[in-house]
Order: structure tokens, then sequence, then C-alpha cells
């Protein structure tokens, strides 16, 4: 399960890329990827900030931000439900039966 596209955090609109995984030690969805670089949200980092809201379409959830790469992107960490949309079934998609 993975989303990349755009995203609003604190205010400032961003590109993500995220994805996320069931972790069967603690019984979570554990979600996380990176902010492609955006100035405002480096500076929210360095000013000692972590928690954020990360929103996408209308669902919002509580994230952390990590760190600063290499290349100006931020790492964004979260648990529990995804920010991104679940996905949208393909209409055309043939229907599962069992016989």
């Amino acid at each position: 399960m993975s989303y990349h596209g755009p995203a609003g955090v604190e205010g400032t609109t961003v590109r993500v890329h995220l994805s996320g995984r069931w972790e069967p030690v603690d019984g979570r969805f554990h979600w996380g990827g990176r902010i492609e670089p955006e100035p405002r949200v480096a500076l929210l980092l360095r000013s000692g900030r972590r928690d954020v809201e990360v929103r996408i379409a209308d669902r919002v959830r509580a994230a952390r931000l990590a760190e600063v790469d290499p290349w100006g992107g931020v790492r964004i960490t979260g648990v529990g439900d995804p920010p991104w949309p679940p996905p949208v079934a393909d209409p055309t998609a043939p229907e599962l039966t069992e016989e």
C-alpha cells in the first residue's frame, strides 16, 4: 500500500512518497516516507518541530518529522490509519468467485 502525490503539512502544500506496512510485533499499521524538498517543512524540523499533521484529500493524520536528507527532503513517519485514501476498486476488473 503506497501513495505518491500532493499533500499538506502544517498548511504547506508538498509532494510526498509514502508507503506502509502492518507490523505484527505491535499489531499496528506503520507508514512513512519522504516529503520532497520544501524549505518551509525543513525549517519546521530545524526549528525543533517534529509533531505535525498531514492532510491528503479530506484525511488528516498525526505524523512525525524525522530528518532532512542530503537532497533537502524530509523523512516523515506515522502509526495508525494512513493519511492517503484507500484504493478505489477497478469497476472493469473481473469479479473473483469461488467454485
